[in-house]
């Protein structure tokens, strides 16, 4: 493994969300186990050694701290106090010899003032996790009866104890399969650390601003005089050295030197200080601190190095850190009001909780947000994120009462199969709006197959956002478009939208716009049209759009607002308006809100007013309060298909996930184990090799053998006809554009002859024929691509796709990261171009798309299983007709070693 397990290192937050280190125990760590065992109190001794013990020996000491990391792995949580690494909680496991090395004795030990912290939890998960990827699949202890603490944690984790007790002990064995529940119970215990973490910088009872200063324009001046002016309601205190008192409160030399708790401290000092103030923070007991200060990674490699040490600091001292480089963060809640940052405004309270990578932009997000009257829940300027991400605020705002929208401005990924993981779970309940930057900086990459070929970090980010129901949009003022229509409207529940305008070319603009996002809209039902021909004029056009032309009276728009709203048929209402000489906007815009209100709650209604003034403030006064508004019929068709489509996705199924039964991951970890044993560099396996893991995964491969050249003839007569003969060579990667296959063989003559032509094609390109691998030709079917590609910052993902060397010339693949459900599997061929070949197009024969869909899922199912695969490139597959499944006539799977992914 490229990641030794004696450097394995991690950080992990805690119930309450402070933080500590998980790490491998070290020979080196004698003396903290020793310290570490005089912690525990005298029950957690008998627990964790069924009996009494004074001290560890020598000889336990070193057989608990030199273990080899193979089969006896011992890991520590550690904090920093007063300066010093202790440790406060110990696991273990160590691989029993029975039982074909499958199992495992484990065992804990936490110092009590932890217990009850999720100390042990972690240490659980970890060593379950490490030991799965070392072919381990169950975990075994004795544990005295009166043991309840480690029996509930079991429990809490989703293990099953299988033995009575006996004599006052209990013989536990439990698997430790990462089952869908048991990462599902890991993921919800996580999320809600990382939730209580933020909580404590969003909620804090009092702030110390270090580098507080009395110089206007100076951004200490800044952050305490917005403390001041917009109400913090905790305690503030300045920090400078050089100062007596800062508007009007007394400064202090140190955070140390306040002499009060402090929850959160704002670290606006030069770089090379930073790291001190933080030190000081930590030393006063404060939860949090959020580094404005830049020079950091964005500088420099010695920035970026900096900026580890700055983290890896904070996270010692249990501190969370919000930054550096950042504009701060902001909690418009009354009983808080929080305004930690160096912004000229404060947001407009509301329901949209705001995440901005860019602290420049960060200033115009907010600025835009307040002239758009879009409210603010919570706003984090995250910088360069080096500690506290979008995963982590995501946590947050998933259970937060006063937000019901997330807006997200990104340029990176810290945690992508965290953020998979997360996002679903919060978008089925609250949209997340996303603009990712970098799109075109996507690069091109040397790549050795057709997987390969086609994925890039977009395609990634893609990938994840439509897995995961995030709304993308491709600019800012479209993030904006579209969290102003679902901070203040329902998601709408199809695609059928009622038009009202007194214009028709806008109208005209509006159905295009609607037309090219996938909405319709349809015919207005005859109780509909009979009501709107009782109220227009004769030259009102009653068809959708309704069109009740320039003089249309404040009246008309709240009558035809109210009939088109009503109509069965229609799922969204926008109303559009273009100033004439003779109609008030203001009184249109009156009218506008009350025909809303008369509108059913389910149906969400939009405004255009076409006008250089924008929307007058009484669209807010109706009964559903502020109607979003729009400056021109594109951006609210662009909207409204955008939230349709969420709408969509969360009505969805969530979908099942497909997992190898046990027995099938024994036997492709066999393989894997036996291929990687004495490789430390990536390489492409055999062919026999490649074979033997697809067929231990389930997956249907043509029946084939490998053969050296003399020998193809007679090979081939025993396996029967018709043949292909493959090439075999070295560094022969793309066997078809090297002349490297040869169809159609009914013949031994037929073998020897291909076999000359092999021979001869790879002449020419300065190889020798090692091989020959002779397969049974599959001549029916439509040819598929599926395969995998691992992305330096997303990991693994999943690609298909339909009719051969079409999948690279088109571009025409779908990804996703797994675990790909059945779900998500269906909407990859759902969003190919080439989709309809499966079902038949014009009089070709349909193909299995369900058994496509499996194919897929077990590809999914093989990555989960080994972390060590690269890349795979299943390539053509043969789709059956319905019913006949899926056969794979080409394979190539390239393994390396694989880091420890614990989080």
């Amino acid at each position: 493994m490229s990641v030794q397990l004696q450097d394995y290192a991690e950080d992990a937050l805690l119930r309450d969300g402070r933080s500590i280190r998980l790490r491998a125990i070290h020979a080196d760590d004698k003396d903290r186990l020793a310290a570490h065992f005089h912690h525990l109190g005298l029950e957690s001794v008998r627990f964790r050694f069924l009996g009494m013990k004074k001290d560890l020996t020598p000889a336990e000491l070193a057989y608990f701290t030199e273990m080899d990391f193979a089969d006896h792995v011992g890991l520590a949580a550690t904090r920093v106090h007063e300066g010093q690494e202790e440790f406060i909680g110990v696991g273990r496991y160590i691989r029993s010899s029975s039982g074909g090395g499958r199992s495992a004795e484990f065992a804990l030990a936490v110092t009590d003032p932890w217990q009850g912290h999720g100390v042990g939890t972690l240490l659980m998960e970890h060593l379950a996790r490490i030991a799965t990827r070392r072919g381990i699949e169950r975990f075994e202890a004795d544990i005295l009866g009166g043991n309840t603490k480690m029996l509930d944690m079991l429990a809490s984790l989703g293990f099953l104890v299988q033995e009575p007790s006996r004599d006052g002990v209990i013989r536990a064995w439990f698997p430790i399969e990462p089952t869908a529940d048991i990462v599902r119970a890991s993921d919800a215990r996580a999320w809600r650390a990382s939730a209580e973490s933020v909580r404590a910088i969003l909620h804090p009872r009092s702030v110390a601003v270090i580098g507080a200063s009395r110089q206007a324009g100076t951004l200490g001046a800044a952050l305490i005089a917005n403390l001041v002016r917009h109400g913090f309601k905790g305690e503030i205190h300045p920090v400078n050295p050089k100062a007596g008192l800062i508007d009007g409160r007394p400064a202090f030399p140190s955070v140390a030197a306040i002499g009060r708790p402090v929850d959160l401290g704002i670290i606006a000092v030069p770089a090379p200080a930073v790291e001190s103030a933080l030190e000081d923070c930590a030393a006063a007991g404060a939860r949090g601190v959020v580094v404005i200060s830049s020079g950091f990674a964005e500088l420099s490699e010695a920035g970026r190095a900096a900026q580890l040490r700055l983290r890896e600091r904070a996270r010692a001292e249990g501190l969370r850190l919000v930054g550096p480089n950042c504009m701060g963060v902001i909690n418009t809640d009354p009983e808080v009001s929080l305004d930690a940052t160096f912004a000229p405004a404060f947001p407009l309270p509301g329901n949209v909780g705001m995440l901005s990578q860019s602290g420049a932009l960060g200033v115009v997000i907010l600025d835009h947000a307040r002239t758009l009257g879009i409210g603010i829940s919570s706003f984090v300027s995250v910088g360069n994120k080096a500690d506290v991400s979008g995963n982590d605020l995501l946590a947050y705002w998933k259970d937060d009462p006063r937000t019901s929208v997330i807006a997200l401005y990104l340029e990176s990924f810290g945690n992508p199969r965290r953020f998979a993981r997360l996002a679903p779970v919060v978008a089925r309940r609250k949209p997340i709006v996303a603009v990712k930057a970098g799109r075109s900086a996507a690069g091109t990459r040397a790549a050795a197959s057709h997987s390969a070929a086609l994925a890039c970090l977009d395609v990634a980010v893609d990938a994840l956002f439509e897995q995961a129901g995030v709304i993308r949009t491709e600019t800012l003022e479209d993030m904006f478009d579209v969290v102003s229509l679902l901070a203040t409207q329902p998601v709408p529940r199809g695609r059928r939208v009622g038009v009202v305008t007194n214009a028709g070319g806008p109208g005209i603009l509006l159905a295009d716009a609607c037309e090219a996002g996938g909405l319709a809209l349809p015919e207005l039902d005859p109780g509909t049209v009979s009501a709107l021909r009782a109220l227009l004029p004769a030259q009102a056009g009653l068809k959708n759009p309704v069109d009740m032309i320039a003089s249309a009276s404040p009246a008309q728009y709240e009558e035809a607002i109210a009939a088109v709203g009503a109509d069965p048929g229609v799922d969204s209402v926008v109303v559009l308006f273009v100033p004439p000489v003779v109609t008030s906007a203001s009184e249109i815009g009156a009218a506008i809100a009350r025909g809303a209100g008369q509108v059913p709650a389910e149906k969400p209604v939009l405004t255009v007013f076409l006008s250089s003034k924008g929307a007058p403030d009484v669209l807010a006064t109706g009964a559903r309060g502020r109607l979003p508004s729009f400056s021109f019929p594109e951006n609210a068709a662009r909207a409204l298909a955008a939230a349709e489509k969420y709408g969509r996705w969360r009505a969805r199924p969530a979908g099942k996930v497909m997992r190898l039964d046990p027995e099938a991951r024994a036997s492709v970890r066999q393989v894997v184990d036996l291929s990687m044993q004495g490789r430390t560099e990536p390489f492409w396996l055999d062919a026999v090799a490649c074979d033997a893991l697809l067929s231990a995964a389930g997956i249907d491969v043509a029946p084939s053998r490998v053969v050296a050249p003399c020998a193809a003839a007679d090979a081939a007569a025993e396996m029967g006809f018709p043949l292909v003969a493959k090439a075999m060579a070295t560094g022969l990667v793309h066997k078809s554009e090297a002349g490297g296959v040869v169809l159609g063989l009914e013949t031994a003559e037929d073998v020897r002859a291909a076999v000359t032509r092999l021979e001869t094609r790879l002449a020419a390109s300065g190889r020798s024929l090692e091989g020959v691998l002779l397969q049974r030709q599959v001549a029916a079917g439509l040819e598929a691509l599926v395969g995998v590609v691992t992305d330096a910052t997303f990991g693994p993902l999943v690609v298909c796709g339909l009719d051969g060397v079409q999948v690279e010339l088109l571009g025409d693949a779908a990804f996703r990261l797994p675990p790909v459900s059945d779900t998500d599997a269906s909407e990859m061929l759902a969003a190919l171009r080439l989709g309809a070949l499966l079902d038949g197009y014009r009089g070709s024969p349909p193909a299995d798309r369900g058994a496509l869909v499996t194919l897929v899922q077990r590809v999914s199912a093989l990555v989960e299983v080994v972390p060590e695969l690269r890349e795979m490139d299943l390539n053509p597959v043969k789709v059956l007709a319905p019913g006949e499944g899926v056969k794979v006539v080409d394979a190539r799977v390239r393994l390396g070693p694989a880091p420890l992914e614990t989080t």
